[in-house]
């Protein structure tokens, strides 16, 4: 039986060979201690994907005391299930992979299809339409209790490892894959044990092109300059959201992030204009 970590680190060789991955990232990513974290979100493999091709979402939920303490668990799960509807309704959702972790490191659930052939449509009128698929969940108070630290670094690694471990996976089996990640948090790194900003900042650079996205969201916590902390990882200005902390502005960012995720799976043409304009993008 082959060794998961060595197959992951094969992918993040041939990234390398393809140009995609600096020798500096890949030195940091197959580090074998993180190598089985990314490996628990991996999900579905390209062999039972029948797309052509597909866009991979990814979403990293800050799980730390503080969400709690501030009151914004509830409207953290509604902005989450806000970006999972708003893609089942689009017209692309057949070709849309989603994955959410949490920024303490637990999987919610791994890369599985958005949506899925409805079956009983399909017997009933011979139709075929797509319906959410019942394993990518909703966040709700049962699976979603924010009580841990900030370890915003190291798991910003392990995230983006894993989107660059599928989209490879994808390229190599073939598949046309585009990605779009989103970074939610409401403080700045306390918990961080290997990595640093200056870690994060090579991949992320590694990964910003035509066929990826790199989002974040900065929940205000009074002292944070979150604009700061995230060009220190590499992420660009346009794609940084930095609402106050009051309902009405956290639901507000992540609509944004709602309608630019839907723009940018709407095809490749769509995907570059959305990518080079950030959430500013028409």
């Amino acid at each position: 039986m082959s060794n998961p970590v060595s197959n992951l680190n094969g992918l993040f060789q041939n990234a390398m060979e393809d140009g995609i991955l600096s020798p500096q990232s890949f030195q940091a990513l197959t580090v074998v201690d993180i190598g089985r974290q990314i490996q628990a979100g991996l999900g579905i493999s390209v062999n039972q994907v029948s797309a052509s091709e597909v866009v991979l979402v990814t979403m990293m939920v800050d799980d730390s005391g503080s969400i709690r303490f501030g009151g914004n668990a509830p409207v953290v799960r509604d902005g989450h299930n806000q970006v999972l509807t708003a893609l089942t309704s689009s017209k692309q959702n057949h070709s849309i992979l989603a994955h959410t972790a949490y920024l303490n490191g637990q999987v919610l659930f791994p890369y599985l299809p958005l949506a899925v052939v409805d079956e009983a449509e399909k017997r009933h009128s011979g139709r075929i339409t797509y319906v959410r698929n019942k394993d990518v969940v909703d966040l709700d108070s049962g699976n979603y209790n924010p009580d841990k630290g900030t370890p915003l670094y190291d798991q910003t690694v392990v995230l983006l490892a894993r989107v660059l471990a599928k989209y490879q996976e994808f390229a190599d089996g073939g598949v046309s894959a585009r990605t779009v990640t989103l970074i939610i948090t409401d403080g700045a790194d306390e918990h961080s044990v290997q990595a640093t900003a200056q870690t994060v900042r090579p991949l992320v650079e590694d990964l910003l092109g035509e066929k990826h996205i790199i989002a974040a969201l900065g929940i205000a916590d009074g002292r944070t300059d979150f604009r700061q902390v995230f060009r220190e990882m590499g992420i660009r200005d346009e794609w940084v959201l930095t609402p106050g902390n009051s309902p009405g502005e956290i639901r507000k960012a992540f609509q944004v992030f709602s309608q630019s995720a839907v723009r940018a799976s709407q095809g490749a043409a769509s995907f570059s204009r959305t990518a080079a304009g950030g959430f500013g993008a028409p």
